[in-house]
């Protein structure tokens, strides 16, 4: 039987851009994904959720986000399908700054303190949108992160990041599952070494 990951892979691929393009971390690369064309059509939304619902124990949190806008169809559409599997998960979202009216939160969301949260992202770079995000639940919502999930891992440091702060990383795939050799991966170079657009 075909796995909803396997299912997932011609998707990912088909969001694969081969193009000089500046990331949110800053870097300029050679290759782009991107997610928002997977995780935004149904079949992508719903293959990546029941994936994540499948391989994350049910038993071990109690409620899914990140930083918005990448992490937001995703925890979405992993609370709808957590609702009708019978393993409801809430889901949040992290701005990127304070909300400037009303109770001026960060954090967006029915989330309990205590609750064991799953910080999600779309693709990552450093995992320095993911640790700003899981500061966020943690210091304004009081919650424990337990574990970060990623569609695609660009495998350029954000593994290390995430193991030396002490959380579990589980990206669905990483940049060499996908095709990108090790030598392309590694051939990042600074903003302003070319003319690509911000992306």
């Amino acid at each position: 039987m075909t796995s909803f990951r396997d299912q997932l892979r011609p998707l990912v691929m088909e969001a694969l851009i081969h193009e000089p393009t500046v990331l949110a971390s800053g870097r300029l690369s050679s290759f782009y994904f991107d997610a928002r064309m997977v995780t935004l059509r149904p079949d992508g939304a719903y293959f990546l959720a029941r994936h994540i619902l499948e391989t994350v124990p049910a038993d071990s949190y109690d409620a899914i986000g990140g930083m918005t806008m990448g992490a937001d169809p995703i925890a979405a559409s992993v609370a709808a399908l957590s609702w009708e599997l019978g393993t409801p998960k809430t889901a949040f979202i992290v701005r990127k700054t304070p909300k400037g009216h009303g109770r001026r939160k960060r954090v967006e969301g029915p989330l309990a303190p205590g609750a064991r949260v799953v910080v999600v992202e779309d693709v990552t770079t450093t995992g320095g949108s993911a640790l700003d995000a899981i500061r966020a639940v943690e210091a304004e919502a009081g919650c424990e992160v337990v574990r970060v999930v990623s569609l695609v891992d660009r495998q350029q440091g954000a593994a290390r990041v995430f193991d030396e702060a002490g959380y579990a990383f589980s990206p669905v795939f990483t940049a060499e599952e996908l095709g990108i050799g090790r030598e392309e991966i590694d051939a990042e170079a600074r903003p302003g070494e070319s003319g690509a657009p911000l992306r």
